[in-house]
């Protein structure tokens, strides 16, 4: 009787102790949390995968968070990446079938879009110019204030990166 006393507390204290890990892996409770953005384009499959800081009351175009004129992971925690599983046009200019690492340089009325070759690393803190694919432009607008970075991507081709009170869309072809 003591045993199964004994098994029955150790299994319940297994079981909370598990669920109190699973609660604190789950990263939709981040302050940044993961999101994606996906479309069909013709016969392809686009899938944009991104964390979402939120502007939380700070100026996101100067200093750390978006700094204007510098590369931003475009995104938070890890480098934000773009798959495709066809070639397609990008603004007009080809990009090979793959999956990248989508960087950004924010600009009060244009911005660049870079797609670079390695797609796994944390933030743009190993980011190389050097392994850059393919570099477009894309205008800035003016948006309705958007609180938490998002990323849209429809089937028409448009991909629009929203924050703040800024929107910038590129096409994909």
């Amino acid at each position: 009787m003591k045993k199964l006393i004994l098994l029955t507390l150790f299994s319940i204290t297994a079981f909370i102790s598990n669920a109190q890990h699973e609660a604190s892996n789950d990263k939709s409770k981040m302050p940044s949390p993961p999101a994606t953005a996906s479309a069909t384009i013709g016969e392809t499959t686009l899938t944009i995968n991104y964390s979402q800081p939120a502007v939380k009351g700070r100026n996101v175009w100067e200093g750390n968070l978006a700094p204007l004129g510098k590369v931003w992971r475009t995104g938070a925690n890890e480098a934000t990446t773009f798959e495709i599983s066809k070639d397609v046009t990008v603004q007009g200019r080809t990009l090979k079938a793959g999956k990248y690492g989508f960087f950004t340089i924010p600009g009060e009325k244009e911005w660049t879009i870079i797609f670079n070759k390695v797609a796994k690393q944390w933030g743009a803190f190993k980011y190389s110019e050097a392994e850059d694919v393919l570099r477009v432009t894309a205008p800035a607008r003016a948006n309705d204030m958007t609180e938490r970075f998002t990323i849209k991507a429809e089937n028409s081709g448009d991909v629009t990166l929203m924050w703040e009170k800024v929107a910038v869309t590129f096409h994909v072809k």
